[in-house]
């Protein structure tokens, strides 16, 4: 009996069936160093104690070798994160759509295209590939990203059409290998203002897409900044971008 035993433990090793994978986690010294590098936009890191990445990328998982996908990846601040974060191993897919490209880089005199094609070049980030069309022809296969982020735009999808947001992450999800990650920040809004004008919205209503979509839903503090003035634009110039956010952590199911 002591022998059949051992000898089930031995293929259940072989397997990968007697215990769960020991993960290696961000390495978050790594990437800090990587962050302060000379091939860093300094327009990017003046945007780092607002957005705190290293923490945010920490919390939602991510690590070294994965697939993920930087939706409206704009300008490439998290582009450039990504692909430091995941590695040589790794692959990072940054979106956009042709119309996205045109727009103005944030601070910057040129346009979103220009900065993101900058970026890549000057960082050499060569686990990036661009995909230039809207989420519905994004042309990945169904449960091949372990990862998503969804940064400050789902205000944009859900404050015109709630149904449209759920779209998107309904989308998103059939993206995912099941127990992939999608992570949202997003500014947040408070109930009874026009948070579209404000290009805001409510943790509540994000929490509540997210489970209706059928993610598992974390939350954290982090991004959290009690002097934001919740009744002003997140473009006023009072507040100099440091807006209160919220950060979750959407995980499909397995």
């Amino acid at each position: 009996m002591k022998r059949l035993l051992l000898t089930l433990c031995q293929l259940m090793l072989s397997l990968g069936l007697a215990s769960p994978s020991l993960s290696q986690g961000l390495d978050t010294s790594a990437l800090e160093l990587a962050l302060y590098g000379p091939d860093r936009e300094v327009t990017d890191f003046a945007r780092d104690s607002a957005r705190k990445p290293v923490q945010v990328l920490d919390f939602l998982g991510v690590e070294s070798g994965m697939t993920v996908l930087d939706l409206y990846a704009a300008g490439g601040y998290y582009t450039f994160i990504l692909s430091k974060a995941v590695g040589e191993t790794g692959t990072v897919y940054a979106q956009n759509t042709e119309r996205g490209l045109r727009f103005v880089e944030d601070r910057q005199n040129m346009t979103q295209g220009e900065a993101l094609n900058a970026k890549i070049e000057q960082g050499n980030l060569h686990n990036v590939i661009q995909i230039v069309r809207p989420l519905p022809d994004i042309g990945l296969a169904e449960n091949s990203l372990d990862f998503v982020i969804v940064a400050q735009t789902l205000h944009d999808y859900y404050n015109p059409n709630s149904q449209r947001a759920l779209e998107m992450l309904l989308q998103l999800k059939a993206l995912l290998k099941p127990g992939g990650v999608l992570g949202i920040t997003d500014h947040i809004g408070v109930a009874g203002r026009d948070n579209r004008d404000m290009h805001r919205m409510e943790i509540q209503q994000a929490i509540e897409l997210a489970l209706q979509a059928g993610f598992g839903v974390e939350s954290s503090e982090i991004l959290r900044e009690p002097r934001d003035d919740h009744s002003r634009s997140i473009f006023d110039p009072r507040l100099n971008r440091s807006t209160d956010r919220f950060l979750l952590k959407l995980t499909k199911p397995l």
